[in-house]
């Protein structure tokens, strides 16, 4: 009898598709951007990859036009050390000749000559407009070569289509379709630099996002001019602020703030009209746009750099530009022109339909997506930046607010996280805006049953969001063995419901609460984690606050370490990073660092796969490469250490490199919270807090909040494109307890692409890549227990 038929395997991998006989070209256009280099490298090295030619084109479109030697081939050595470099290394200059039909025959006869075929172009929606009117005349122009005689019709056939693929390169984050592009990060985190050090910025989607970063008492962007009587309206709340004992306000003003009769609202304006107070401003201007990228922005980059080389190998002739887009925590296609069209934000301004404006600009700007990682890669989370940031402003109201009755704890679990303390602020305040008493709990589940609680107000957390560690204090106890002391503290304190924001500890506590409400009435009340830790392994959740902060701190200081051997004779770091059993930190952070191997437990290794690793860096080493660089999860193997690595290491590369070994420890965990974090904390902490609200309305019957139901004890978690709130107890079967990490992680799939750059050959699944997708299609619809933002 036969057998039952064999289940198809769907999958498709990238080593199946070949670009043997293909050209493709990068350049990068318009204003440049941190990060632009990281998509250069990915772009050059996966096109080698697959056996396709690469070029530069240097100076942008003007290189396309000017052709010689701006069109160079690229070599896999040709973009070693690109990826810590801010900027872009192959240039970007405008070009107004590429704008005239003169102008872009030349370029089309400089292609040809290359057989060039194949364009990636990475710039803002000026350039990509551009590269898509060149392909769009693309057979025009090559009739009219053949017809001037400049090519035979032998080229001509052989260069009949010619295929486009963008990447968003832009510090302003102005493009519609995609949640974040590149730069922006980058450019958050040298605006933050300044603004926890003086206390003022400029640049709309940036002001916007850095008032909530940095807490600003104000901010000002051309989008949402101010209403009416907005002079006395921010004195009275300065005033208000400096009567409460504040000594310190920021005020954003973007460039091109407006107001609503169309006048232009400025730093000198505001100081000569406006304000009585000793004043100061600072003017950023071009320091948005220096400095190294940062982890997000290099992930973003080299995430979007392969998904533009897979279009590439899998357009036709009927294929429409497309451009490669961040949705949630998954990199995604539209069409370049579906996403044009949507950027109409300055004729809306200039109409005056200001709300039409924000609506324009995107779902990371008037919904909140975040970074991505970006890791990309990075973050959903819709809240409406302007509408939490005019939440956060209105304490007056907050303070006349009818109270709600209803009593809300907030805690800390595990160890700290950076962004927790943004988090904390945040639910704190949209908690006082909502009417409720918002109550502190220092020291976490510890503090709980010792009756360390206290009623804290909105000016309490003032001046929060950029501090690091956890300023309400947080301890690893479970509460398992002190639940009658914690029920009596909830009846003592009447609290109605819980918001703990930490790490696995948090996870397990809160499903020893929910398990105990049978037992426990006084437990029968809403409660919602927020995940936050910097190992990044809660289950339900693909980020966790404070590991952005986490991957920046090894970034730099990855960066910083192989900037130590320059100029010196070859070496190899090997570094540990923390994260327990996860290797998140690792291999994300061997991603944006440019690492040649990532230990991790997850993916077993023995010793031949130690010496081939050995033998792959020392042939690098002597051919090309002067530093190598090999991270090591702390856990990912008890025999395998990171002394014995070292060793292995420094035996095999003698005579070829030598080889230094770092640990950086807690160093990973503390500093100043990353812009994303900050966000992040802020936002989904501020959803967290409205899903409190929701439920508690919900669960008030006779007098008394009364929660069993397993969807009233959630974990808000970030899955690919959506916010989801997941009942804990469903959460059960995703997790691996012994090893305190989820079964399934989706950043696993991120290995063979940090393989394939340190030039590896593996296996790569992008069974998720292809399908190109349209603008709209992707916004999602919210729901109560799963809530997609």
């Amino acid at each position: 009898m036969a057998g039952a038929p064999k289940r198809q395997d769907t999958r498709k991998f990238f080593e199946n598709l070949s670009g043997a006989g293909k050209c493709i070209a990068v350049l990068t256009s318009g204003g440049d951007a941190q990060g632009m280099n990281a998509a250069v490298r990915a772009v050059v090295r996966m096109g080698i990859y697959v056996g396709a030619k690469v070029y530069f084109i240097h100076e942008g479109y003007q290189g396309m036009v000017d052709g010689g030697d701006n069109i160079k081939e690229a070599t896999w050595e040709s973009v070693s050390s690109m990826l810590q470099v801010g900027g872009t290394v192959i240039g970007s200059a405008r070009c107004k000749e590429f704008r005239t039909h003169e102008g872009r025959l030349k370029a089309a006869h400089n292609l040809v000559q290359r057989s060039i075929t194949n364009l990636c172009v990475i710039g803002g929606d000026g350039s990509l407009t551009g590269a898509n009117l060149f392909r769009e005349e693309w057979s025009g122009l090559l009739t009219e070569l053949q017809q001037q005689g400049l090519i035979d019709e032998e080229a001509a056939q052989k260069n009949s289509a010619l295929h486009i693929v963008g990447m968003v390169g832009s510090i302003d984050n102005d493009f519609c379709g995609t949640d974040m592009t590149i730069g922006t990060d980058s450019a958050l985190h040298r605006i933050i630099e300044v603004v926890d050090a003086i206390m003022t910025t400029a640049q709309r989607y940036l002001a916007l996002v850095s008032a909530l970063a940095c807490g600003a008492d104000w901010v000002f962007i051309p989008e949402m001019p101010p209403e009416d009587g907005w002079e006395d309206s921010m004195c009275q709340k300065l005033s208000e602020s400096r009567s409460r004992g504040s000594r310190l306000n920021i005020i954003i003003v973007a460039e091109g703030a407006i107001d609503r009769q169309g006048q232009p609202i400025t730093s000198d304006f505001l100081v000569v009209r406006c304000l009585g107070f000793d004043t100061r401003v600072t003017i950023l201007g071009h320091v948005q746009r220096g400095g190294t990228p940062s982890a997000f922005d290099r992930i973003l980059a080299s995430r979007m750099g392969v998904e533009a080389v897979l279009a590439l190998l899998e357009a036709s002739a009927n294929t429409p530009a497309c451009v490669v887009s961040l949705v949630g925590n998954q990199a995604v296609r539209l069409p370049l022109m579906e996403c044009v069209q949507m950027v109409k934000v300055q004729k809306a301004m200039d109409e005056k339909k200001f709300e039409e404006a924000v609506r324009l600009r995107g779902r990371y700007f008037s919904s909140g997506i975040s970074r991505g990682c970006w890791n990309t890669w990075l973050g959903c989370i819709c809240l409406r930046f302007f509408c939490i940031f005019r939440l956060f402003l209105s304490v007056s109201a907050a303070l006349r607010h009818p109270q709600s009755s209803f009593n809300v704890a907030v805690l800390n679990v595990g160890a700290p996280a950076a962004g927790m303390n943004a988090a904390v602020r945040s639910a704190v305040r949209v908690g006082i805006t909502e009417g409720h008493k918002m109550f502190a709990v220092n020291d976490g589940f510890e503090g709980f049953y010792k009756g360390q609680i206290k009623e804290i107000k909105w000016g309490d957390v003032g001046g929060w969001t950029g501090q690091g560690g956890s300023l309400l204090g947080t301890k690893r106890t479970l509460p398992g063995k002190h639940l009658d002391k914690i029920a009596e503290q909830i009846r003592i304190h009447n609290i109605n419901a819980l918001l703990v924001i930490g790490g696995f500890e948090a996870y397990v506590g809160l499903l020893e609460l929910s398990a105990a409400r049978d037992k426990y009435t006084e437990l029968c009340v809403p409660m919602v984690m927020v995940p936050a830790t910097v190992s990044n392994n809660i289950p339900g959740s693909d980020l966790s606050i404070g590991s952005d902060t986490a991957l920046n701190a090894i970034t730099d200081t990855c960066d910083r370490i192989k900037q130590s051997a320059s100029g010196t004779k070859r070496r190899v770091f090997i570094i540990e990073t923390m994260g327990g059993y996860c290797g998140y930190l690792a291999t994300v952070g061997g991603l944006a660092a440019g690492a040649d191997t990532v230990y991790i437990y997850e993916e077993a290794f023995d010793i031949r796969d130690l010496q081939a690793n050995v033998e792959h860096l020392t042939q690098k080493m002597k051919t090309s490469i002067q530093r190598g660089l090999v991270l090591r999860n702390e856990n990912c193997n008890e025999n395998f250490t990171t002394d014995f690595i070292y060793q292995l290491y420094s035996e095999e590369g003698r005579g070829t490199f030598d080889c230094r070994k770092n640990i950086l420890g807690h160093m990973q965990q503390g500093g100043a919270p990353s812009p994303f974090d900050r966000n992040f904390g802020t936002k989904v902490a501020a959803k967290a807090m409205q899903w409190i609200t929701r439920t508690l309305k919900d669960s008030y019957k006779g007098g008394r909040v009364f929660a069993n139901s397993e969807d009233t004890a959630c974990l808000l978690g970030m899955r690919r494109r959506a916010l989801v709130f997941q009942p804990v107890s469903q959460l059960r079967d995703e997790t691996d307890f012994v090893h305190r990490i989820p079964k399934e992680q989706w950043w696993l799939k991120l290995r063979p692409l940090m393989k394939i750059l340190a030039k590896y050959k593996t296996s790569y699944d992008v069974s998720d890549s292809g399908q190109l997708e349209h603008v709209t299609r992707f916004r999602a619809k919210e729901s109560n227990t799963t809530a997609t933002i």
